[in-house]
């Protein structure tokens, strides 16, 4: 004030204002402050001279610096905790939020004589105010001792510190609980060098002299947690090297650390560059201001397509300064030079415009992913990164950009809501990736795992405890994946149609494993109300499968919980498949006349179709399950954009699958022309079995009748193999020609399907008389004569 006054204020929030506390008649060097949740109880740490005032003013009996404990409701008693000359800092502890008004405080003190340590204050309430009950005798117990480094973490309640046991370094954590106890529940060996001069301390308020002073020798470690049960140690030492800095990530919960040298691109001799760390939760970031913003997922560090290197403008952060900046709590950063606290996160339309302008597959493939995981998998976002995909597909060179969509897309969706999923489902595409980040160099150590001292824990210590214990049981082996999915369904592919279309007097194995297959397939919903058996055989294996292998790992979460996950995880597979055709064709105005195939598809139609077929690749390579109906669009867009002989080619080498809707589409609505003709016989003839039993009729034309009667001689003939009949041959009616060749020809196939071998049951016009009719026509026309 302009008094000279000092003035303690809280800042709430919600209403942006200032709460004054407490005032005092002079202008002193704060050096901690903290109020209780009852805001009854304010403890403040000054220092009362300097070093110079003390020798001016022959003072050396008076201790340097003064810690408080006042009652400010109202104002009223002040109570001397310590008068000493080694710095305090002071932090109430917050209990539980649901606990209520509370009689009783609990007040850390950390000193930089290497000790934290802890003082319970009982207050009692006397004629509208608050005081201190006995403040005579506060007790006290001591939380931590020789101590070189602590980090308080204000919105879980717990401290972290470094300490030296047995000539290395030890991470200790001490967590407080709402019932007044606390304990000691974590212990982790690193091998990271801490000078033990002076005790460092990381969110117990804000020392201005102290924090101007950067050196060479000046450590920068921070702790981050996760929701996800991550626990990391981030660090670096400020350099003087002109061109490089090198900072490490301790991923605890995983086992190893990662340490990062990076090339600086622009120089700055005239200071010392200290990287600041971030936490936003599902990543952790190194930041340092008009250089460098490195993002690192803290649950999948080890492979680099979640790692986003930005350099340059990409790095800028917005509002913040090149200044001292630290992350008190996650997803904020606070501006220790000017006092500010901001908010910060990912951008996901920033994430969309770096991965539109970026050239290197690495960027684009970690930008993708981190655009899907923090931002969520939003319909907007998915529309846009489609479009992307879209325009981009012949630019990616590393890695498929669809399959990395689909199993990033089906990560994102389904991992929140169970937080160990992220363990056992698949989150890329990739088995590895050798990609390289320019100017960075990265070495991975392995590291002890921490010991956890915890029992029957819940949130994070539980989910820290479950990331180790993967850890421990080789996590990569827990994913689940395709291999065993491919066999299975190229297997039973095969027998299929011989199970499903004879029947049997007693219900082999194989078929009733198959019956409950397609009954798991039947649980989902179809792009089309069309049936694909190899389609639906895929899918209900891939939930059979899916469902084993989380019913391993997740035995206490029960079998119909795990049978709605494995559900909800395959129908948002079709799902996403069905949203990328939608979005493909919005995106080229498309609309239903790929089914009109009296005219040739545009350009539109012709990329649309190769984007489909890149689909299709990439759902063939992971073995993924594609929604009924998909082929059928897809051979539409061929039909429409395809020269014929290309077309078959497509059809032969199984690009494109012939389907009963396009079929039949196809045969009723083109004419007889020419080259309508050549394009009808063509599918006819590479129609399968069952297929072809069910479509032949609907083209009435002497080339499809001469086809089946061919095709009728052929199949009765190789199913008579070495069976013979010396059995009168049956009574026919007369044929209205004596023609003796076809005669001959009727009275062995008379004979052979007097035997029981006729091998078209379902098609009853196709039959012995048929063969005699289409014969007689088909002679006839070659002779040019007329039939009647």
């Amino acid at each position: 004030g302009e008094q000279r006054n000092t003035h303690i204020g809280l800042y709430d929030r919600q209403t942006k204002q200032n709460e004054h506390l407490y005032m005092f008649e002079r202008d002193l060097h704060i050096i901690s402050c903290s109020v209780n949740s009852e805001r009854t109880l304010l403890a403040v740490s000054f220092q009362q001279y300097t070093e110079e005032e003390r020798v001016s003013r022959l003072l050396q009996s008076v201790s340097k610096y003064l810690t408080l404990l006042i009652e400010i409701h109202p104002v009223n008693n002040v109570r001397v905790l310590k008068a000493v000359d080694s710095c305090v800092r002071v932090q109430f502890l917050y209990p539980d939020e649901g606990r209520g008004t509370s009689t009783e405080s609990r007040l850390l003190l950390a000193s930089e004589d290497k000790y934290i340590e802890q003082f319970d204050i009982h207050v009692v309430a006397e004629e509208h105010r608050v005081v201190i009950r006995n403040p005579g005798h506060l007790p006290r117990s001591r939380v931590a001792d020789d101590l070189v480094w602590a980090q308080w973490d204000m919105m879980e309640q717990r401290l972290f510190y470094i300490a030296p046991k047995e000539s290395r370094n030890t991470l200790k954590c001490v967590q407080f609980y709402p019932d007044e106890n606390f304990n000691s529940i974590l212990e982790s060996h690193l091998d990271i060098s801490v000078p033990d001069t002076e005790l460092k301390l990381v969110n117990f308020g804000y020392d201005y002299p102290q924090d101007q002073e950067v050196t060479s020798k000046s450590l920068n470690l921070q702790v981050f947690t996760s929701k996800a049960g991550g626990l990391c140690v981030c660090c670096s030492l400020a350099s003087d090297a002109p061109d490089q800095i090198t900072y490490s990530i301790y991923f605890l919960h995983k086992g190893y650390n990662k340490t990062f040298t990076v090339s600086l691109e622009r120089a700055e001799t005239h200071q010392l560059k200290e990287v600041a760390f971030l936490n936003l939760d599902y990543y952790v970031a190194a930041y340092l201001p008009g250089q460098f913003l490195h993002l690192l997922n803290i649950q999948h560090p080890d492979l680099l397509c979640y790692s986003l290197f930005l350099a340059g403008e990409d790095a800028r952060i917005d509002l913040l300064p090149k200044g001292s900046i630290q992350c008190p709590l996650a997803s904020a950063v606070l501006d220790r030079w000017a006092g500010r606290l901001y908010t910060v996160g990912i951008s996901s339309s920033a994430l969309l415009r770096f991965l539109r302008s970026s050239e290197r597959d690495g960027d684009r493939l970690a930008a993708l992913h981190c655009a899907l995981l923090c931002a969520g998998s939003t319909a907007a976002l998915e529309r846009q990164i489609i479009w992307w995909i879209a325009e981009n597909l012949s630019t990616c060179h590393t890695f498929d950009p669809i399959q990395e969509f689909i199993i990033a897309s089906l990560y994102c969706r389904m991992c929140p809501e169970m937080y160990n999923l992220d363990k056992l489902l698949p989150y890329t595409s990739l088995l590895d990736w050798t990609g390289v980040i320019p100017g960075v160099t990265c070495t991975t150590d392995i590291i002890s795992l921490p010991i956890l001292e915890v029992q029957n824990s819940k949130g994070f210590w539980d989910k820290l405890n479950l990331n180790l214990e993967s850890v421990k049981y080789a996590e990569p082996h827990l994913h689940y994946h395709n291999n065993v999915l491919r066999r299975e369904w190229l297997n039973l592919s095969q027998q299929v149609n011989f199970c499903l279309f004879t029947i049997q007097k007693e219900e082999s194995r194989t078929t009733a494993y198959l019956r409950n297959i397609f009954e798991n397939a039947k649980k989902l919903p179809p792009l089309f109300q069309e049936e694909d058996t190899q389609q639906q055989l895929l899918m209900g294996l891939m939930v059979a499968q899916l469902k084993d292998h989380l019913m391993r790992h997740l035995q206490y979460v029960g079998k119909k919980k795990i049978d709605q996950i494995v559900l909800d995880y395959v129908a948002n597979l079709l799902n996403l498949v069905h949203r990328m055709m939608k979005e493909v064709w919005k995106r080229y105005q498309l609309h239903s006349c790929i089914f009109c195939f009296h005219r040739r598809g545009g350009a539109a139609e012709v990329a649309v179709f190769h984007i489909v077929s890149r689909i299709l690749e990439a759902a063939n390579g992971l073995c993924l399950p594609l929604p009924p109906g998909f082929h059928t669009l897809h051979l539409g867009l061929g039909v429409r954009c395809l020269p014929l002989h290309t077309l078959l080619h497509y059809l032969d080498s199984g690009v494109l699958q012939l389907t009963e809707t396009c079929v039949r589409k196809l045969l009723e609505d083109l004419d007889n022309t020419e080259k309508n003709e050549r394009l009808k016989f063509s599918i006819i003839t590479r129609l399968p079995e069952a297929l072809g039993q069910k479509v032949h009729q609907l083209w009435n034309h002497p080339v499809n009748a001469n086809f089946l009667a061919r095709k009728y001689v052929k199949l009765l003939l190789e199913k008579l193999g070495k069976r013979q009949h010396s059995g009168p041959v049956p009574e026919r009616h007369p044929v209205p020609v004596e023609f003796l060749p076809l005669n001959y020809l009727t009275n062995i196939l008379a004979e052979i399907e007097s035997q029981g071998l006729r091998p078209c049951e379902k098609q009853d016009r196709v039959n012995l008389r048929f063969v005699e009719e289409t014969a007689l026509r088909h002679t006839v026309m070659l002779l040019g004569l007329k039939y009647s």
